[in-house]
Parts: C-alpha cells; structure tokens; sequence
C-alpha cells in the first residue's frame, strides 16, 4: 500500500494541486492576530479578514486576496517554518515538523466537513469581520484566550 504524499514528499516537493489540498479550510490563519511589541506573544481575536466568509470558512476571493488585503500572507514552505502565528493544528505546520494530519483533516477523514464537525474550525465562530472596527484598539474586545 503506498503512503500518502504528505508522509513522503517534503512541502517543497509538493504539486501545487497537492499544497493546496493540505489546507484544511479551518479558516483560523484568516483570523486577525495581536503581536506584543516586546515579547512577540501572538494574541488571537475573533476578528475575520475582510474576505473571510464564517458560514463557508474559506476566502470570498482567494484568487486576488493578496491584491485586496494588503497584509495577507501567501503560504511557502519557508514562512510555514518560521511564522510563530500558524494555528498549531495546520497541516502545513505538521508535514513540515514530521507529523501526521489529524484524523479530521478531508486528505485522511475523505470528507471537507469533518474539520467542521470536529469543531476545530472557525466555521459561525467569527464575531466581526475587521471592516467593522474603526481603531487598532477595537481588536482588544475580541481577544481570546487561547488558540481556538
């Protein structure tokens, strides 16, 4: 039996149809983050990207996201080994430290919703998308307390 590409393909190996099929739409890296200046401690918030959709948990225009939102990060493998704010359940994360996917994830589970019904998704869990606040300390509201 032959073993599934993410177990014997390094990320930089990847088709680009592969790379993409490792996202698993938990939509948490469309989350607004909160660095500290001094301590580099990320904060997560409820806050969604403009283009982020709650009900579907994916983009509203993927294709031209990084044109619309200045400040959104198009994943490689060189920021999935550095970015300190990637949610600890990513499958880019976990394929580049050795790890398997989780049991929820659609490339192990075969079905898109499992994230989902696992609970392990921003799926309705977002409160206000960023267009809604007006300063940088609106963010403070929706902090939580810990990765969701």
């Amino acid at each position: 039996m032959n073993e599934p590409f993410w177990k014997t393909k390094t990320l930089e190996a990847m088709t680009p149809e592969e790379w993409e099929s490792l996202c698993d739409g938990c939509g948490k890296c469309c989350l607004a983050k909160l660095e500290d200046e001094d301590t580099g401690e990320i904060y997560w918030t409820s806050v969604g990207c403009r283009l982020f959709n709650s009900e579907t948990c994916r983009c509203n225009d993927y294709e031209n996201r990084l044109k619309t939102v200045t400040d959104c990060v198009q994943l490689t493998p060189e920021k999935v080994r550095t970015l300190s704010w990637l949610p600890s359940t990513c499958a880019y994360k976990l394929v580049a430290e050795g790890r398997d996917l989780y049991w929820w994830h659609h490339l192990v589970s075969g079905d898109r919703e499992t994230i989902h019904q696992a609970g392990m998704s921003m799926r309705s869990r977002v409160d206000v998308l960023e267009t809604e606040l007006n300063e940088p300390e609106d963010y403070f509201e929706y902090m939580l307390e810990e990765e969701p």
